[in-house]
């Protein structure tokens, strides 16, 4: 049986049909009347549909460095595994932010209505006008106070708990709106919504020291890219360890 059957995943779908025919209508709804309802509202929303994911996929989530959240809003860099990544980071979070999806992913039924809730934005990774547009919307969003998640490796494959490549691209964002960054390690998440396995599932999300202006203020985007990568890698080589 291949790891791309993605059963667990398809369960989660197949048997969320009440659920989603309930409250899809009413994100919908929500997205669309920004007037009647604030982004802390939203957020509430956003998790009830994403709690509900994560308890149909039968995972749990340690989340491990709460403190090193900086008061002040930022931006999330985590490294990608599958489909649960968002919903174990964000949920461990506990305030409102945006996430960065790809096209092929955000426009999904279910995600596509996270991602608005969340005041999110979707990227064309295959059109490079949209790539542009779509980082500097995120820049203004962080600069107006967001706080927003970015998977620098941009997809995943079937890397598992191993680092792809990181995309310097996006630390533009950082740069423009001079907020911390937030670097996130996540551990066998993978397991939950990537699997075939039906068995309870426990994943990690440690989130690690943030990287204030002062420190990357002087750096280049490849630069800002090497450093977040080597922070996640050490974590991740230190829980393997263990």
């Amino acid at each position: 049986m291949r790891e791309s059957l993605n059963l667990r995943f398809k369960y989660v779908v197949a048997t969320s049909g009440f659920f989603v025919a309930h409250n899809i209508p009413k994100a919908n709804y929500m997205i669309k009347h920004p007037e009647k309802y604030d982004d802390v509202k939203c957020y509430r929303m956003a998790c009830k549909i994403m709690n509900h994911m994560r308890r149909r996929s039968r995972t749990k989530t340690r989340v491990y460095g709460a403190e090193n959240i900086p008061e002040e809003n930022c931006i999330l860099f985590a490294n990608h595994q599958g489909k649960y990544d968002a919903l174990g980071i964000l949920l461990g979070f506990n305030r409102p932010c945006g996430v960065l999806f790809d096209k092929k992913q955000g426009n999904r039924l279910v995600t596509k209505q996270t991602v608005g809730l969340l005041r999110g934005e979707i990227i064309d990774l295959g059109d490079m006008k949209d790539v542009v547009k779509t980082i500097r919307n995120v820049g203004k969003k962080v600069k107006d106070g967001m706080n927003f998640l970015i998977f620098p490796e941009g997809g995943y494959t079937d890397n598992k708990n191993e680092l792809q490549e990181f995309q310097s691209g996006c630390f533009d964002c950082s740069l423009k709106s001079k907020k911390p960054i937030l670097p996130v390690a996540i551990y066998d998440s993978y397991k939950s919504m990537n699997s075939n396995s039906f068995k309870k599932v426990i994943t990690q999300v440690h989130f690690l020291k943030p990287i204030y202006f002062d420190e990357y203020g002087h750096m280049n985007k490849t630069e800002i890219a090497g450093l977040v990568k080597e922070r996640i890698r050490e974590k991740l080589e230190t829980i393997k360890k263990k």
